[in-house]
């Protein structure tokens, strides 16, 4: 079985788009859906620098539509299953059926917006924790009043909170856990982004969706969902709400997934497969020298 997944925020990287506008049509989408986005995003994924590409504003935009086109690019072969890690959603859910490109892109526009004005009420930010014991870690963040807002497997939590809890926490980190401060500009799936479901639903309503075409799997709990409707209400609903990408690879293993191909700009969830998937084959689209490895997979 072969999953497509498509990648969230904090995978871009300043340029990675530029060697792929040489590949016929990428360019010609990239510009059409800015657009959409009211954003040049073949600026920012050629020209911008880190900071400007962390704006949440423009991260999500430019990653969904990264996924999209790097999916266009890799050609015909249909996956078995599609699933993407928090805004990465958006692209599953187009590649699935559920949303047009263009409804896809104009959510996560509106999407991004919200959470960026979220962000500014109260300073927040977000911190992976790489190892220790679960249960410990998910106490200590408890004890300091933090969300799990990633429960990505493989030994990887990312807490979200106030910069001051954040900062307890640092101080009293649990016991064989290392504690990685995130470029972020919030504390992403944390009640903190609550005021950003409402704007996001009410752009929501202009839509109506279809059903996946694809399997398509759920952050909320890994369930593979089977109604268009159901499948934007958790998208809306995943804004405030913990991603459980460990759900999401337990899912890939029962279903018996043996081959993963991760979107542009690809690395970090086939990374998390090698650890959480073990025996799984795996290719991340970085540049387009890995086109044909996917390809290959797909076969």
């Amino acid at each position: 079985m072969f999953v497509l997944v498509a990648p969230g925020q904090g995978a871009q990287t300043p340029g990675f788009l530029t060697p792929w506008l040489e590949l016929p049509g990428f360019g010609e989408r990239m510009s059409a859906w800015s657009d959409v986005a009211g954003l040049d995003l073949i600026a920012y994924g050629t020209k911008a620098g880190a900071d400007e590409i962390r704006d949440t504003a423009v991260a999500q935009p430019l990653l969904v539509a990264a996924s999209l086109a790097a999916a266009a690019t890799l050609g015909d072969g249909r996956p078995d299953l599609l699933a993407g890690h928090s805004v990465g959603e958006f692209a599953a859910a187009a590649l699935a059926g559920v949303l047009t490109d263009e409804q896809a892109l104009a959510l996560v526009r509106e999407r991004a917006q919200a959470m960026a004005e979220a962000a500014a009420l109260t300073p927040t930010g977000m911190t992976a924790v790489l190892g220790g014991v679960e249960d410990d870690v998910l106490a200590a963040l408890d004890k300091h009043g933090l969300t799990p807002a990633n429960i990505n497997g493989a030994g990887q939590i990312v807490a979200g909170g106030t910069l001051e809890q954040l900062a307890a926490f640092k101080d009293d980190a649990p016991a064989r856990a290392r504690l990685i401060p995130l470029s972020v500009a919030g504390a992403f799936h944390t009640a903190h982004m609550a005021p950003a479901v409402d704007r996001l639903r009410a752009a929501a309503e202009a839509i109506t969706p279809a059903d996946p075409a694809t399997k398509l799997l759920s952050n909320a709990d890994g369930q593979v969902v089977t109604g268009g409707a159901d499948f934007v209400a958790r998208l809306i609903a995943q804004v405030s709400n913990p991603v459980r990408w460990d759900s999401c690879m337990a899912a890939m293993a029962g279903l018996g997934v043996t081959r993963m191909i991760e979107l542009l700009p690809g690395g970090t969830l086939t990374g998390l497969a090698k650890r959480g998937l073990r025996g799984v084959e795996t290719v991340a689209l970085k540049t387009p020298d890995d086109l044909d490895a996917a390809r290959e997979l797909m076969k």
